[in-house]
Parts: C-alpha cells; structure tokens; sequence
C-alpha cells in the first residue's frame, strides 16, 4: 500500500532504523517483538526494520484511546500499519482486552508489543505489564524476541511533536524462553532483567 511505503520511507529518512540482529534471524516463525517505548516513532521503526515477507504478517499493538481518537490516526495506524487496537481502560469487568491479540495470533500473526504500556523519557525500559506473561503462557509455541530500539529516545520522545533526525538502529535479539510453571512477577521480571543484560550489557 502507498501509506505504508510513505511511512517506512519517511521513517527511514529521519532515523534509518536499520535492523541488526543478534542470535536471532528475520524467518517466518510466528513471534511477539517486545520493545522498550520511548518515541512516538518506535512502531513504525520496529515494523519498517522487519523484511517485506514479515512486516506483511507482524501487527503493532495500539492504544486504541490515542490511536483510535481521531480519523487521521485511525487511518495511520489501520490503513499504514494494520495494527490491532486495544482498550487498555477496562469498562466492563467480563471483557478480557487482550482479546484482540489473542485472534491476532489464533491468525497466524506476529505483533509488536511494548510491555511498559507507556513511553519513558529514559532508553531503559519502565516495568512490564501483565499482558506479556499472559500471551507467554497462552501461546508457549510463540518466540518473545526482545528489540532494542538505540537512540530514538533521543529523536522523538514523550511530549515532543517534531522528530529530530539521528541515526538509530533496531537490534533483534535471540529468543527468551518462558519456564513452565513461572509465576507472573518473577517471569516479568527475569525478562525485563534479560532484555537489559542482552541489549545494553
């Protein structure tokens, strides 16, 4: 689609975003990209950084109070990425919000996520939320690559509205494993831990 093409060539131009990776290998595999959340440009860098045949079934994961609010922002984020929008206010205590993710991979899907749930101001990760754990336990079979995404805290971070250009890169990182029976706070944690250790250790 022209959209997308428009996005990933602007994205490109302002911050290269190009992949690097590290124990791992862009394949066919379905996956859960998880990411530390510091610009407003991280998805479409993380999604754009993912070879044609990939980006074609990988799906960002969205706010849908911010993407959803307006018809522009709809349209970038339906149209240009094919995400997949999530409440993340819960309004009736028998909807589960991870339902959408959880068609998305009964689909065959791969997604993008950012398990802070909100950008930092810092290029290391806040703590993770539960929905991680949850996909984790749910889709044991579904590789948790951890992407480091280096600098674009520095182009475009929480409470700007212009990007600076700089020279970012997307690094891929082997696959985390989930042991079997791990309660959520430690598996959280051990992740969150490991996603550091790889990418900035």
């Amino acid at each position: 689609m022209w959209f997308s093409t428009l996005l990933i060539g602007t994205v490109r131009l302002l911050v290269g975003a190009s992949p690097r990776w590290i124990g791992s290998a862009p394949t066919n595999t379905q996956r859960i990209y998880f990411a530390n959340h510091s610009s407003h440009i991280d998805t479409i860098a993380l999604w754009s950084a993912l070879p044609p045949e990939l980006r074609a079934r990988t799906r960002p994961v969205a706010a849908a109070d911010y993407w959803g609010s307006s018809r522009l922002r709809r349209y970038v984020v339906l149209r240009g990425l094919n995400a997949v929008l999530i409440k993340r206010a819960r309004t009736d205590p028998n909807d589960n919000p991870l339902q959408p993710l959880f068609e998305a991979l009964d689909h065959g899907d791969s997604l993008i996520i950012f398990p802070e749930g909100t950008r930092q101001h810092q290029p290391l990760p806040g703590p993770f939320k539960s929905g991680l754990f949850h996909l984790a336990e749910r889709y044991p079979q579904v590789e948790l690559i951890p992407v480091y995404l280096e600098n674009l805290y520095r182009s475009m971070p929480k409470g700007t509205f212009l990007p600076v250009p700089i020279t970012c890169t997307v690094r891929f990182g082997a696959p985390l494993q989930r042991i079997a029976n791990e309660g959520k706070h430690t598996f959280l944690a051990l992740l969150k831990n490991e996603w550091i250790k790889r990418h900035e250790g």
